[in-house]
């Protein structure tokens, strides 16, 4: 995949060549993040292909209606912020010629010797360097060995490949279908971005810098590193930055005892792959940063959506004690998935997963012919040995594997990920694990966007006129913003205030939380984006590294007029980052100059809202939310008019957030809902 340079990531060469109007399009088509757009109708998903079930037979039993609307919220999750963040860039009507290397970048690891170059912000980078064996053959499936020594002098010039994907939109420029393959399974690569240093004067000893290590998001079956140029956000901060690949969706979370092994040990039958691939990252860091100038007792996880949830699990994770000391979670729900569920078949006392390892097996099967329909596949899958079983898995090829999920919504597809095994991730949710003190206790920043669900909202919501899916004007802007409010209030419920309340509530490490309220985007046509958008989820990451561009409607999203105040902002939200990185507190910024982020449960506020001084500034707010107090706010907000308005906020939080049963849902406010469209 071709890349284009800019100034906070790199961005497909395709994007690049779009009209503004265009470029919103392709955009539109892949903004679903963490969320279905409020009110966006299964029927209408599944017509346009956006939502498909696995392909199995016509006897498989149909999932349970949660289980089928969570299936329908995972294909959605992420694919705003591939979209977002390809956009956060600086287009160029040329791709980039081959870096040139820069010799005083050269550096001799254990397993090594490699040679980087020099970027357009100044700092030193060193791309594809493996971290762990490629993950391919005998090898999927397990967990990450360490990579291998290589000979002569590595050029760490290029980027590693993506992991293994599907193709969606940031493969149509190579020629291909949404529903094609993109990447290898062989990707386990980092990158390294560092202020410049010749080897004799690298930092050493206490002069080592911290070091921030970031985890893409995507839903965790789509995205890669190649996105995000950290170069602005280390040399500003004198920070060392890493950005890894991880494994995804299928390959990097699959649960089934017999592709394990009779050899196998804990982590290979956890299921838990692409986890272990972070962590896998973090012992690199360990071993190898000292010969970046790094500081291995000073490093920071950080990731956002998909990657956010992957810090939570770092958080929580036994097998990742002692290799981090902060973590940044942006816009993360931390949801993590049973064990059961991710193994279980659909019609067991226990439900599984639509696409759980057995489910995912018997598709093989009646796929590729080996069985006629379910009830003979399951007597095959019976009958055979875990070595058989093993075999026939690891000779399926990647396209085979996801021919199964149809390609899904531009690439994404649902899958379990994250899986509460017991040996890699607890069996409690993070949360519990926080109350009770049983995590890796070190300082967090949890943190949303005030209008995360917009961005889906924008794109799906029925309160919105469109052209095919380009937004046109409001048809009802009241219902569109209250809809939008309660779906990014839970949000924030459970991925920062629940949370943040229960480390602080087990004292054992401070908390701090955030709220992005940036919205001062221009205008797409007549359409005015500040309203419609807002701070939508992802905005904030272009502020986080410093790329003040998305590549083709920059103008449109930073208009020349909010540009000045949106760079100091960035400036003040890296300062800060930086800040952690080095202390585990934000404090007053790198600088000192910026008003006091106050650790959780501090008076007077609970949490630092970033905006520019047209909307406040930075302050602190107290405005604590829970799931209690959402569904009490909904109830006796009188902006509604009607009861089937408050029951379509209802009925989005039921679908989409996991908030609610069915039966809550019928029985909420009274049994208001009980008669609603749709339940």
């Amino acid at each position: 995949m071709t890349a284009s340079k800019n100034c906070g990531c790199s961005v497909p060469q395709h994007l690049g060549e779009l009209s503004p109007a265009a470029s919103l399009h392709l955009l539109a088509l892949s903004l679903s993040p963490n969320r279905l757009a409020p009110g966006a109708p299964v029927a209408a998903l599944e017509a346009r292909g956006a939502i498909r079930p696995m392909n199995i037979s016509r006897s498989h039993p149909r999932p349970s209606p949660r289980r089928g609307l969570r299936s329908l919220q995972a294909r959605t999750r992420a694919l705003g912020l591939l979209l977002l963040t390809s956009l956060v860039a600086c287009g160029q009507d040329e791709p980039p010629s081959r870096p040139s290397i820069d010799e005083s970048s050269a550096r001799e690891l254990s397993v090594g010797k490699l040679v980087g170059f020099t970027s357009e912000d100044g700092a030193h980078v060193w791309r594809g360097i493996p971290f762990a064996q490629p993950p391919i053959g005998d090898l999927r499936w397990r967990a990450p060995r360490s990579a291998k020594a290589w000979a002569g002098t590595l050029e760490a010039l290029e980027f590693g490949s993506p992991c293994i994907q599907y193709a969606g939109p940031a493969g149509r420029s190579e020629g291909l279908e949404d529903s094609d393959t993109l990447g290898s399974e062989d990707c386990l690569t980092l990158n390294v971005f560092a202020p410049p240093s010749t080897p004799e004067n690298a930092p050493t000893g206490s002069h080592r810098l911290p070091v921030m290590l970031w985890i893409h998001g995507g839903g965790n079956s789509i995205g890669s590193a190649l996105l995000y140029d950290a170069s602005r956000l280390a040399v500003s901060q004198d920070v060392i930055v890493v950005t890894i690949h991880y494994r995804l969706g299928v390959f990097g979370w699959f649960a089934h005892d017999a592709v394990a092994g009779a050899n196998a040990t804990a982590e290979d039958q956890s299921g838990n792959f692409g986890t272990l691939d972070t962590i896998a990252a973090l012992e690199w860091v360990q071993e190898h940063i000292s010969d970046f100038g790094g500081d291995p007792e000073r490093v920071t996880v950080f990731g956002e959506s998909a990657g956010g949830s992957d810090t939570f699990a770092m958080l929580v994770s036994p097998r990742a004690a002692g290799l981090f000391h902060r973590a940044i979670v942006q816009s993360g729900s931390g949801d993590l998935i049973k064990l059961e569920a991710a193994q279980n078949w659909i019609d067991d006392t226990e439900s599984g997963h639509v696409h759980s390892s057995n489910e995912v097996l018997l598709a093989l099967l009646l796929a590729d012919g080996t069985a006629a329909d379910r009830d003979t596949g399951r007597q095959t899958i019976t009958s055979w040995t875990p070595t058989q079983v093993s075999d026939y898995l690891r000779g399926k090829t990647p396209t085979e594997l996801l021919s199964l999920y149809g390609g899904g919504f531009g690439g994404m597809y649902d899958t379990p990920k994250l899986i509460r095994d017991g040996v890699v991730l607890p069996k409690l949710d993070p949360r519990e694990s926080f109350s009770l003190g049983a995590y890796n206790a070190v300082p967090v920043i949890f943190g949303t966007n005030r209008d995360e669900v917009k961005l889906f909202a924008a794109f799906g919501s029925k309160d919105v006129a469109r052209i095919g899916i380009i937004p046109l004007w409001f048809k009802n802007e009241r219902m569109y913003h209250l809809t939008a409010e309660y779906g990014t209030k839970f949000w924030k419920a459970r991925g920062v205030d629940e949370a943040a309340a229960a480390i602080t509530s087990a004292g054992r490490a401070p908390a701090f939380a955030y709220r992005f309220d940036w919205d001062e985007e221009g205008k797409m046509l007549w359409f005015d984006l500040s309203p419609l958008l807002g701070a939508a989820h992802a905005f904030e990451i272009p502020f986080v590294f410093g790329g003040l561009a998305f590549g083709p409607v920059t103008d449109n999203i930073f208009p020349e007029s909010s540009r000045p105040a949106a760079r100091i902002l960035s400036d003040q939200m890296m300062s800060y980052w930086g800040q952690f990185a080095y202390t585990g507190d934000p404090g007053r910024g790198r600088d000192g100059n910026l008003p006091q982020w106050k650790n959780w449960g501090a008076d007077p506020g609970q949490f630092l809202i970033f905006d520019t001084p047209a909307d406040g500034g930075l302050r602190l707010s107290a405005e604590t939310l829970t799931t209690q107090t959402v569904l009490e706010q909904i109830a006796n907000d009188d902006r509604f008019e009607t009861s089937k308005e408050r029951c379509t906020v209802y009925w989005d939080i039921y679908r989409f957030n996991g908030r609610l049963s069915l039966e809550e849902f019928k029985t909420i406010d009274g049994g208001i809902c009980k008669d609603f469209e749709g339940a």
